[in-house]
Formats: C-alpha cells, structure tokens, sequence
C-alpha cells in the first residue's frame, strides 16, 4: 500500500484557497440535471464523488460540456430522466447514490445501483422504505437494506405523508426533498425521529430555492412541498469552497501558530461546518471572519483549551476536532456523533483506533468519543486511513507536534480533496529563503543545502530568464508585458536534478546567454509577469520542504517562511569570485587590471538592485545576515544549516 511520510511540523501559516464543496457540488449537478433550461456551474469540485455524479448523469442522457477548469455547462431534462433503463456504478459517494435513487424512483425506468463493498456497507433502508410507502418499486440486489439496488417503473401516491427517520443520516430526507418535485402533486414528509445533521438540510432547501422550488417547513418534524412546481436554471451559479475541508487548515492555523486564512468560505457561507471555526473558538483559538475568509490562529497564551461540545451539527468537521483534541490541556468529549458509525468507514472505531496509536487515552460510546492527550506524541506512527478521505486528512495535522508521521494510502483524499496535500504542505512544509547581492554565492549555497536537506530547489531567477527565453523563441517582444506574463502563465519549464527544461528541450546552458538575462531583468519588473509567476513559484512548496533563491522569496512568494538568510559579502571579495570563475572559463591569468571593473560593476549593479521599485535588494527584518568573505563555499554552507537547526526546533537536518 503507498503511504506518505510528513517530517516533523513546527508552524502553519500562510493562506489556503479551498476546493469547491463536494454537498454543493452534488447537489447543483443534480438540480441542475432535473431543470429546465441550462445551468454553468463554476467552481465545481473536481474529486471522485463529482466524476460518480457526472458519470452517472450523461448515462441518464443529461447534456454535459466542460467550459475549462472546473466549470461545468448542464442541459436539464425538465424533470425525469431520458434515458430509462440502466446500471450506474457509484463508487463510495453518499452524495450521489442517495438523491439519485430518490430521482430515478420517479423516472418511470428501470435501473441498477452499485458502488464499492463499502457502499454495499452504508445503510439505504430508511430511503427505500420512504419511497416504498408512495408505491415506487425500489428492491434490494444483495443484503436487505443496504445497495446494490433495482429500481423498476411504478404508480407513485402522494396522499399520506412520507414518514422517514431522521437520525441515521440527513441524506435520506435531502434525497426526498430534491426528487419530490418530479411529481405533479403536494408531497408531505414527517420524521420520525430527531433530525441530524441540520445545516445540511438548510443547504439543500437553499439550493432548491435556487431552481425555484419552495418547501415549506414546520420545524425540523414536517416538509411541505406544494404541488406543481418545477425546477427552473437559475443561469450561473458558483460553488462555494468546501467547509468541511476548511476545517483541517483552520486546525492547522490554531496548533501550528498562524494565522492560516482559508478563502472560498465566509460568514455569509450556507454550510453548517463553518461552525467548526466556532469550536476552535471554544478550544481558545482566535478567529477572524470575513465575506469570503476565516482565518484561525493559535491562542494568545497557552495551550487550546479541552472541550466536551454536542456536535451533531457538524458531523464532518468534528473529525478534525478529535485530533486538535491531541493538543488540548485535557480531556475532550464530542457528542451526538452516531453518524460516524455510517460513514465512509465505522469513522468512531477507526478514530479510536489511530487516536491510541499516538499515545493517546480513547474513551469510545455509541455516539460520543474523548480524547485524553498523551504528555508527548508518538513518534513514527503509521496511521491507517480506512479508505476514508477525512481520515488522512485529519490526521496530516499530527506532525504539527513535531513528530514524524505516515499516513497510509494517501490517495484516498482524491474522494474529495485530490491535491490537499499539496495545499497542506502550502502552509507547512518549511521554506528556506536565501537571498543576497549578485555573487555573494547564494545560488550555489541554496543548492548545497537543498541537497544536504533532501529539500526542493528553487532558482527563481531562472523562471524569469525561461520566461524571456520562452518569449523570444515565440517572436512575442519583451516590450509587450501582456504578452509575456501570458507566456509566464503557461511556461513549460520543467527541473530535472541539475538540468533545466523548455517544451522537453534542455536550455540548461541557453538560459545563461548574456541576451536571455538581460531579457529576464527587463520582464522581472512587469507586474503582470510577477503575478503570472507567483503560483507556479509557491507550487515549489513540496514536502519535505523547499529551498528558494531569489530576490522576493521571502518578501512575497513566502512571507511567512521560518527561515530566511541573507548571504552577503564585501565587492571586493565577491569581485574576486567572479574573477576566478572567468579564468576558471578559459580567460588569461594576466586580466588583473579587470578586477578593479568587477568590483566597480558589482558596486553599481547593487545601487541600482537596492534602488528597484519591485523586489529591491536588502535584508528583510527577519532574516539572518551571513557574511562570506571570509569564508570558503563549505564554510557558507555549514552557516547556512546552523541557522537552519535555530529556526527549526523540530527538524534534525545533517550537520554540514
């Protein structure tokens, strides 16, 4: 099984952009599916669960057309499906399988509905018995009350009300609630038991208020969906970022220190899980709210604080809660939390399991867990994920201890969150930032210690000079900002060890012809082109972590990284450098008088690098100040890691 090892975390901070939300996703497919008209869904998460959904809704005779990265152009049936008899495999995706057996009960075919053992696993029984009691044929192809399912064409009864429980999972009454409408008559749904999950329902009603269909509600006991009403396109709709991943860097933000900030949702949000942030606020963390950002922060002083909270509301997120409960000053409780047990996995046993493996104390109830945290973590544990996205998700926050940690089968976040280890290394994987004027040996410095570290490089200035040289070999003049900063969004440009690439061509030694830099000073000043390289300079962030050189690496591309240097040393020794570097390249040994030039060259390249309006030379605040001139590359190297072992308590790297 592929596993993943995080090295030992001392911080977080930084900014998250979030994946659209899976509930949304869904759901907007869906409603989409049964409209009338056409719907463009922007934003829409791209993971598993939506490709099910897809899937399934083009085999349904849907009209489906990609409009580029995560927008999705939907051609509704204006109510039942076209396509009346097939099999649909819908993989471990609730989302999915649930509302659309609700749907094609209604649709007057004849279908099949699979997925993976563990969907055979999850139960469906108080889903099927609603639609049983207003006469649609809805049968069990394996153990009774639990998918496979076959759907057959039947006579649907509206006149007594649907009594369906509450208390197993929300997904049972918003797959009623969006199928309902297909009918032509008043429908009427009472529960028979106390509703869970509610914010996810208030998500639905929202939704389907968008497409035109209201429901009236009394309480959370009785739905009333009045009669001939059809769901209508609203046109454009966007998804908002997925809640309940925001949990994990919030997390991340409140034990790492922070702050992290995560966009895509706000206080304006219609899902239930922005709640989480209220938890970590309760645990001591402080939170920032905004239109379309929270942002979490550790507590002003101290420890995050235990907590015993009822947490039916936000069932997902209170996952993330039970690991953040490792860094509590005591124990925690979460409550209410039975739908665990129906999960991807039984989520409350798989908890316990993986809580204790790290030292801690697991107290396991029917519907409850608590969490009493070890003095210390376990170092070097592997955790099982179960094939359960939210699990390796949760459990990425335990290097934040600064222990090394495995997550086994790393892959399964693909469910929702494909790339979220990537996003999590975004804030945490730590960043060395070495910066410092031309020749003072920082190119070669940050090479040795990505090397002596097993880090990631990053030559920043060689993507300006692949820029220019991408730009001219595009005959697009350097002159023409647009034009570049299109080229430097779209580049190329590949490392390969030592060697560097262009459309597959190595220009390792291309990108140092005197033209290619002084094309590369001349575009490094656009702001376009700085913008257009900003993302694809962060993406370098990887673990184990990343060394970058560069003049703004720690101003602008990371801000926030634990570590930054910078290397200087006088013009003169640094002129008698570059002097040993031309004799190394064939000049003649009788060029004395040229190294007085030299100096006055580096003299003035560094007035006019310090007088730069964008990414001017000089020592940030924060950033250590090593002085070479005395020393050899092996001398400068060994400086570099010394205060790379101050700034990093909690990684071990090589001595030098």
């Amino acid at each position: 099984m592929p596993s993943l090892d995080l090295p030992p975390l001392s911080y977080a901070a930084g900014t998250a952009k979030l994946p659209g939300s899976k509930s949304i996703s869904n759901r907007m497919l869906l409603l989409a599916a049964m409209a009338e008209g056409v719907t463009e869904i922007h934003d829409l998460l791209d993971s598993d669960d939506t490709r099910v959904m897809l899937t399934a809704l083009a085999s349904l005779g849907i009209g489906l057309e990609s409009k580029g990265a995560n927008c999705w152009r939907v051609r509704g049936a204006g109510g039942v499906f076209p396509v009346k008899q097939g099999e649909l495999f819908m993989g471990n995706a609730g989302t999915a399988i649930r509302p659309l057996t609700a749907a094609l009960a209604l649709s007057g075919g004849q279908y099949r509905l699979s997925g993976v053992q563990r969907m055979h696993e999850r139960p469906i029984g108080d889903l099927v018995d609603g639609l049983r009691q207003i006469g649609c044929d809805v049968r069990y192809a394996g153990k009774e009350g639990y998918p496979p399912l076959e759907i057959m064409p039947a006579s649907v009864k509206l006149a007594a009300p649907i009594r369906v429980r509450g208390d197993v999972s929300s997904q049972f009454l918003t797959a009623l609630l969006m199928a309902l409408p297909l009918t032509s008559e008043t429908a009427v749904i009472e529960l028979t038991t106390e509703l869970i999950s509610k914010p996810y329902i208030e998500i639905t009603l929202n939704l389907m208020a968008r497409f035109g269909v209201q429901v009236e509600r009394e309480g959370w006991q009785r739905f009333t969906i009045p009669g001939r009403q059809r769901y209508r396109s609203p046109g454009v709709l966007h998804v908002e970022g997925d809640a309940s991943a925001a949990s994990y860097f919030l997390a991340a933000g409140a034990i790492g220190g922070g702050p992290v900030r995560v966009e895509g949702v706000g206080k304006n949000s219609i899902q239930g899980d922005v709640r989480f942030a209220d938890a970590l606020a309760a645990m001591g963390a402080q939170i920032v709210w905004g239109e379309n950002f929270i942002a979490a922060s550790a507590p002003a002083t101290g420890k995050l604080k235990a907590f015993d909270l009822d947490l039916n509301h936000i069932p997902d997120a209170a996952m993330t809660l039970a690991v953040a409960a490792l860094f509590a000053d005591g124990k925690s409780v979460l409550r209410n939390i039975a739908s665990w047990r129906v999960k991807e996995t039984d989520r409350i046993a798989a908890m316990a399991n993986e809580l204790r493996k790290l030292g801690a104390t697991v107290e396991e109830g029917t519907d409850s867990l608590a969490v009493s945290p070890a003095p210390s973590l376990r170092s070097h544990v592997a955790i099982d994920t179960y094939d359960d996205h939210r699990m390796a998700m949760c459990f990425s926050l335990v290097a934040l201890g600064g222990v090394p940690v495995r997550i086994n089968d790393p892959g399964c976040v693909a469910k929702t969150f494909p790339h979220y280890f990537d996003a999590f290394a975004q804030i945490t994987a730590p960043v060395i930032a070495i910066d410092g004027p031309s020749a003072s040996g920082k190119g070669t410095v940050a090479q040795r210690v990505a090397k002596a570290l097993g880090f990631h490089f990053l030559d920043s200035g060689a993507l300006y000079r692949l820029t220019a040289l991408a730009a001219m070999k595009a005959d697009v003049s350097l002159d023409d900002e647009a034009g570049v900063a299109a080229i430097a969004a779209t580049l190329p440009a590949e490392f390969r060890n030592d060697r560097i690439f262009l459309s597959g061509e190595d220009v390792t030694e291309a990108i140092r012809s005197e033209a290619v830099g002084n094309g590369a000073s001349k575009i490094a000043v656009y702001p376009a082109v700085r913008a257009a390289l900003l993302d694809r300079q962060r993406a370098f962030r990887r673990f184990p972590g990343l060394v970058a050189d560069g003049r703004d690496m720690g101003s602008v591309v990371f801000p926030d990284a634990p570590v930054k240097v910078f290397l200087t040393a006088s013009a003169e020794a640094r002129a008698l450098r570059r002097y040993k570097q031309l004799i190394e390249k064939g000049m003649p040994d009788n060029m004395r008088p040229l190294l007085q030039d030299i100096v006055k060259d580096l003299e003035a390249r560094d007035a006019r690098d310090a007088a730069r309006p964008v990414a001017p030379l000089k020592q940030l605040p924060d950033a250590d100040l090593v002085d070479t001139t005395t020393l050899n590359i092996d001398q400068a190297v060994a400086a570099v890691m010394d205060r790379v072992r101050r700034r990093l308590p909690f990684f071990n790297p090589p001595v030098a």
